[in-house]
């Protein structure tokens, strides 16, 4: 689950049968005839793809994919429930398999979460030549997508991307009921801001359908089955994929799991999520006060913590260079209790600021408003994370709940409590239809279903892995202990890298779940 920006101040800081033989027919009502249409209309759009294939060409330019990347297009409805109807196109990317045609196994579609993420870098791990994937592009073509709503397919918008990326916002953890009004009058205005850019895209803006989408790809490519990695939201898009078209999967790779449980689905996750942030930014905390003689910082974790309340209030009284307070601060130093990547970057940038050097810290969090191209993309990016969530599921209208368990969590729980809140907020007031979470579960020939998830994981807590196994029958999972860096395959870890490895490449998993030993901590 993406969680590149805090809405805050309206802006970002930077998470019938559904298919023949698939589940059993709802009951007749409204909702079970609809579902019924969409099945139908699901089918209709993949054998207009499968006949229609894909037109594989050179990309543009500005999509910065050079040969032997391809492009494509693939045609989907808007609305599932009326093939005939308004179509959209979504941008595919592929670098063909790198092995002999003997070792070929077809394509791997790859999603890295979101909502509102791009998976059309997924083919540079190819022309990179990353050695984790070296094995695996011998076997399979390396297929990226933007979702709909994303990047090049459809986008939608909320708000002029200027004025999203505009700094500084205000202080996401409030200091009156005043502080409150305003933030909620910002994400009311924001989810106006949706229905009157992207209105039409809105209602149809839903994992599940977002996972028919997948289907028609799937087709569109001539696969009969689907190849399937997905990384923190593309879990959760996986697993919705997973319950629609159980006899459509060949192979599935899930890493760093949201919960799919109904009830989670999006509220209590963002609560979750909110508890899980605050350990791995106390593990970043011990670990820069393990490195002091380095960073200068503090040599205990309650050093460090007192000198990042310092920095918050002092960019809070007076931001720094003029444009990063507390929201921009929380946007840059979020980076480090996600990936363990950036626990260097992040602990030299604020040594550096410690040490006189304000500018980079300027340069690190605040928004460069010349860049137009990646303040588009940022906002664009938020937009569909808004849409989806809030579409996907009911959220609480009652601003009474929102300030009573945000209130509550932010007692113990400080780093990312408010400004996931406000991120969220709009969801209360969704101008368009909420829908029910897809009921996930394991259906008839749905294979066996690979899970990796490391234990202090702060965008999508363990549990979410435990409780997705537990439904996908037949699935295994690899657990990474005391390591939380979010998008585990990605990481060097040989115990994970081989076993997934052997999973893509034969389709077997170990006779029982297993414990991997985390990864190298990062030396500073």
């Amino acid at each position: 689950m993406r969680r590149t920006a805090v809405l805050g101040s309206a802006g970002a800081l930077v998470a019938g049968t559904l298919i023949a033989g698939a589940v059993t027919a709802p009951a007749a009502t409204a909702e079970g005839r609809h579902q019924v249409s969409e099945a139908r209309g699901v089918e209709i759009a993949a054998a207009r793809a499968a006949s229609a294939g894909i037109d594989w060409t050179d990309c543009p330019a500005d999509w910065s994919l050079a040969k032997p990347i391809q492009c494509g297009w693939v045609t989907v409805p808007l609305d599932y429930a009326k093939p005939n109807g308004k179509q959209i196109k979504l941008a595919v990317d592929r670098h063909v398999s790198t092995g002999t045609q003997d070792e070929r196994q077809g394509a791997l579609i790859y999603n890295p979460g979101g909502p509102g993420g791009s998976g059309l870098r997924f083919p540079t791990r190819i022309t990179n030549k990353n050695a984790l994937w070296a094995n695996t592009a011998k076997a399979y073509d390396f297929v990226g997508f933007d979702p709909r709503g994303v990047g090049h397919s459809a986008p939608i918008s909320c708000i002029d991307p200027q004025e999203f990326v505009k700094a500084p916002k205000a202080d996401p953890v409030p200091d009156s009921e005043a502080d409150k009004l305003a933030q909620r009058k910002l994400a009311a205005e924001y989810a106006d801001g949706c229905a009157e850019r992207s209105g039409e895209m809105l209602p149809h803006m839903t994992t599940p359908n977002t996972a028919r989408d997948l289907d028609v790809i799937r087709a569109a490519l001539g696969e009969k089955k689907l190849n399937y990695l997905g990384v923190s939201y593309g879990t959760y898009l996986g697993a919705v994929y997973g319950t629609l078209f159980p006899t459509h999967v060949r192979r599935m790779v899930v890493d760093s799991v949201v919960n799919p449980a109904k009830d989670n689905i999006w509220y209590q996750a963002n609560l979750n999520q909110d508890i899980a942030f605050q350990g791995r930014w106390d593990d970043w905390k011990a670990w820069v006060a393990q490195n002091d003689a380095t960073f200068h910082i503090g040599d205990t974790p309650e050093k460090v913590e007192q000198a990042w309340l310092k920095l918050r209030a002092e960019a809070k009284k007076n931001p720094i260079g003029g444009v990063v307070g507390p929201s921009e601060l929380i946007g840059f130093f979020q980076s480090a209790p996600y990936y363990d990547s950036s626990w260097v970057p992040v602990a030299r940038t604020w040594s550096a600021y410690l040490a006189g050097d304000t500018q980079a810290l300027v340069d690190a969090a605040a928004p460069d408003m010349s860049d137009i191209a990646g303040n588009i993309s940022s906002e664009n990016g938020n937009a569909v994370y808004t849409a989806v969530e809030c579409t996907d599921a009911k959220w609480p209208t009652s601003w009474q709940k929102w300030d009573r368990d945000n209130t509550r969590l932010h007692k113990d729980y400080p780093f990312m409590t408010w400004a996931n809140a406000w991120m969220n907020l709009p969801c209360a007031t969704w101008p368009v239809k909420q829908q029910t979470p897809v009921d996930v579960k394991t259906g008839k020939g749905l294979p066996p279903v690979l899970i990796v998830q490391s234990t202090r994981d702060a965008a999508t807590p363990y549990q979410g892995a435990v409780e997705l196994h537990k439904r996908f029958k037949g699935s295994r999972l690899i657990t990474e202990r005391d390591a939380g860096s979010h998008g585990v395959t990605g990481l060097v870890n040989p115990c994970i890298n081989e076993r997934v490895d052997t999973y893509l490449l034969t389709g077997a998993t170990d006779s029982s779940d297993v414990t991997c030993a985390p990864h190298a901590t990062p030396k500073p």
